[in-house]
């Protein structure tokens, strides 16, 4: 079993930055892709960024956050991080760390492990 705990969410003022954190358990992380999805009052839950198990080279974006966020992975520490810029109102939404195997996927279904979600508010 998989489990994965997410932190740094919480409120932030438009314009501003924040960096989400998910730490995973289990040996086999480094096999593993991680994605962020994000979940809004109201709306589905949403791709945000993923990450294949080779790192960078298989770092994805949905268009709306392309240019102001961040994944990046620390295999030595089994953690994944979302690094938020230029913020607006509408990225509020509590934030999921997901994880799969190997590759990336947009779908939130080909996703096996899931966290409990952290919250990020906006405010302007």
């Amino acid at each position: 079993q998989v489990q994965l705990v997410e932190s740094g969410g919480g409120l932030v003022q438009a314009g501003g930055s924040l960096t989400l954190s998910c730490a995973a358990s289990g040996r086999t992380f480094s096999n593993f892709a991680m994605g962020w999805f994000r979940q809004a009052p109201g709306k589905e839950r949403e791709f945000v960024a993923g990450i294949s198990w080779t790192g960078g080279s298989g770092a994805y974006y949905a268009d709306s956050v392309k240019g102001r966020f961040t994944i990046s992975r620390d295999n030595a520490q089994n953690t994944v991080y979302l690094r938020m810029n230029s913020l607006k109102p509408e990225d509020t939404a509590l934030y999921f760390c997901a994880a799969r195997a190997y590759v990336v996927d947009v779908s939130p279904s080909r996703y096996n492990y899931w966290g409990q979600g952290t919250q990020v508010t906006v405010s302007s």
